[in-house]
């Protein structure tokens, strides 16, 4: 795949539109990971350095309107602080009022959350429009919702000389690389809340891997559908006929499916609550699973050692309290060492999966950590990603 690459284009005083990603896990108004907004960072500094006007667009969470908890402006001030320049905050795009080099804006603006706006989703072809106005360019860098179809993140790509950033050119060189010829065996680990989520990935994966890890809640489901107990655990009880089915095509596809055998459980859903073991069909009534046990642990670090290449998305347990962080820091450790070893391709990408390795100093331990979620693994899967579509080179 041949992307139109910024490089190539002419930015002097022209005025680019970049669509950055930049939604990271917060905690209140603190920043608690900016692994994305420090990769965002390269390709602003690029322009910048070529002598262009940049105006970033961004989103944060999921808001249904103007939803002043998930406001940009922390981030804003924290890409001030690694670009070492003053990065203007514009509540809404009409403010910026397209003006090159006004010294009351400065060269670097940020739009507030681009998602405030209805229209972003719905990729309003006015709103696409508006946004366009801006600029004289637009540079897409925003690989983790390149799988959106949005006014950002493909319609304006229609209206302006259009081109990928740093980021998106690095994260399809490294994908392409692993996917068009991925060492064998090809192990998935899978995790996360929710399988509802995920259907569509799971479906994808299993005809591409030969075997795969699925826990955290969405393991539970899969367990339930097996007739255990899950306690007063999260999983999606009405899913049961969804994962019956994704076992019975992994099955027919010659993909081994990995669930836990024994689980790490609290009473109560608390940080510093004391942790039980149970085996996965001992769960109690009141019992609240929140991360793999020691044999489910053992036996993912030995599907690791089988392995050729594994592809991670999605923590194992409530990675965040240190009783419920064992399966993740382990599985993040031992792909580390087989990676260190030679033995193993690792890949890794979600937030939270990039939570996990930055928490313990393995990021850079792995083969490649993208930047991306949802858009990661649809690339892997081979799926098109409308926001690198229009990229391509003709």
């Amino acid at each position: 795949m041949k992307l139109r690459n910024f490089q190539d284009a002419d930015v002097k005083d022209k005025r680019v539109f970049v669509r950055s990603d930049l939604n990271v896990p917060m905690d209140g108004d603190r920043i608690t990971d900016d692994f994305r907004i420090v990769h965002a960072a390269e390709t602003i500094r690029e322009l910048l350095n070529r002598g262009a006007k940049v105006i970033i667009a961004a989103h944060l969470g999921r808001p249904k309107g103007v939803t002043p908890e998930l406001t940009l402006k922390p981030i804003a001030e924290r890409l001030s602080n690694i670009l070492d320049r003053p990065v203007a905050f514009l509540l809404r795009p009409s403010d910026y009022g397209g003006q090159v080099g006004n010294d009351a804006k400065g060269d670097v603006v940020m739009l507030e959350n681009i998602r405030f706006d209805a229209r972003e989703e719905a990729n309003d072809p006015e709103y696409a429009a508006e946004l366009a106005k801006l600029a004289d360019i637009y540079v897409n860098d925003a690989f983790g919702v390149a799988h959106r179809a949005h006014a950002s993140t493909e319609g304006i790509a229609h209206i302006l000389p259009s081109y990928a950033g740093l980021l998106i050119q690095r994260e399809v060189s490294e994908l392409s690389k692993i996917i068009s010829n991925p060492r064998r065996p090809l192990l998935a680990i899978i995790a996360g809340a929710k399988v509802s989520t995920k259907i569509e990935m799971l479906k994808n994966i299993i005809n591409i891997a030969d075997a795969m890890i699925i826990d955290g809640a969405m393991g539970n489901t899969f367990r339930y559908a097996q007739g255990l107990s899950m306690g007063k655990s999260l999983f999606e009880p009405e899913l049961i006929e969804t994962a019956q089915e994704i076992m019975t095509l992994a099955k027919s596809a010659g993909c081994r499916i990995i669930i836990s055998t024994d689980k790490a459980v609290a009473k109560v859903e608390e940080k510093c609550a004391d942790s039980f073991i149970r085996g996965i069909d001992e769960i109690e009534p009141d019992d609240i699973i929140l991360d793999a046990g020691p044999e489910s642990i053992t036996n993912y670090l030995n599907e690791i050692d089988q392995a050729g290449t594994v592809i991670w998305n999605g923590p194992v347990g409530m990675y965040e309290w240190p009783n419920f962080a064992r399966g993740s820091v382990a599985i993040a450790r031992h792909l580390a060492k087989r990676t260190a070893e030679g033995k193993i391709i690792s890949v890794a990408g979600g937030g939270d999966t990039v939570a996990v390795l930055n928490n313990t100093g393995l990021t850079d331990k792995l083969t490649y950590v993208s930047t991306a979620g949802g858009a990661f693994m649809e690339f892997i899967e081979g799926v098109t990603l409308p926001g690198i579509a229009v990229l391509e080179a003709k």
